[in-house]
């Protein structure tokens, strides 16, 4: 009996994670679109430093819960991509941890890129020592913080970009997860990459992409994130993988 028990722990334990991983990765998704667009979106003014200063002073309270929103998505992260690795490398185990590592650094570059969403905050005080400089300097010094985040996030998302599509190829390769996923996937790495790498070579070019480059990676994501919440895998075939190792 007490055999039977361990066995069906280990049998539904990778369902489990599946659900788990689903269900951050949706969090992630939720929390990410609130971010950007009922946050920073309602507080940016894009191109005019002092309307932005304006809302941000105004909204101080508001772009901080953001930014702790953001720190707890990252959080988040984690949690998915160790999931992910404990069930991809049944496939290939130097591929997902390959996958890993770059999200790894994804995830780094962005939870160290949210310094630049505090920096504004602190140009905007009534601090002593920045009486040097004079109120229109101040607000388009904030304005350049609040433009360089945006950059982090893209030098981010390159290394993201090779995490899609690693996961995506060994999602395709699985049997455990649907194909489709795993091309959706694959192809949102590669927007992920022209749009990162557009946003550093070629800003003009960058601005006629987004948003619409964006539109496959969400729609990629979503449909992973809701798969593994809704279905899983398939358990029988993720073992039949896990014993050929």
């Amino acid at each position: 009996m007490a055999v039977q028990t361990v066995t069906q722990q280990v049998e539904t334990s990778p369902q489990l994670y599946a659900r788990l991983a689903g269900a951050a990765y949706l969090l992630i998704i939720i929390a990410g679109l609130c971010g950007e667009l009922f946050i920073r979106g309602k507080i940016i003014v894009s191109g005019d430093a002092a309307a932005t200063a304006h809302n941000l002073m105004a909204s101080d309270g508001l772009w901080r819960a953001g930014i702790a929103g953001d720190l707890m998505m990252h959080l988040c992260d984690i949690l998915v991509m160790l999931v992910f690795f404990l069930l991809l490398r049944a496939v290939n185990r130097t591929l997902a941890l390959m996958a890993l590592l770059f999200n790894l650094i994804q995830t780094a570059v962005l939870v160290a890129n949210k310094i630049t969403l505090l920096v504004p905050l602190f140009f905007l005080s009534d601090a002593a020592y920045l009486k040097a400089f004079n109120v229109q300097q101040l607000q388009a010094l904030a304005y350049v913080s609040i433009k360089t985040h945006d950059y982090g996030f893209g030098i981010g998302l390159i290394f993201f970009g090779f995490t899609c599509l690693l996961n995506g190829y060994l999602i395709r390769k699985s049997g455990f997860l649907p194909k489709l996923i795993g091309i959706l996937m694959q192809i949102a790495g590669v927007c992920y990459l022209v749009n990162s790498l557009a946003l550093i070579l070629d800003l003009s070019f960058a601005s006629r992409l987004f948003p619409f480059i964006m539109l496959p990676p969400f729609v990629a994501e979503l449909t992973f994130s809701l798969w593994l919440l809704i279905k899983g895998i398939d358990v029988a075939k993720w073992q039949e993988k896990t014993r050929s190792w």
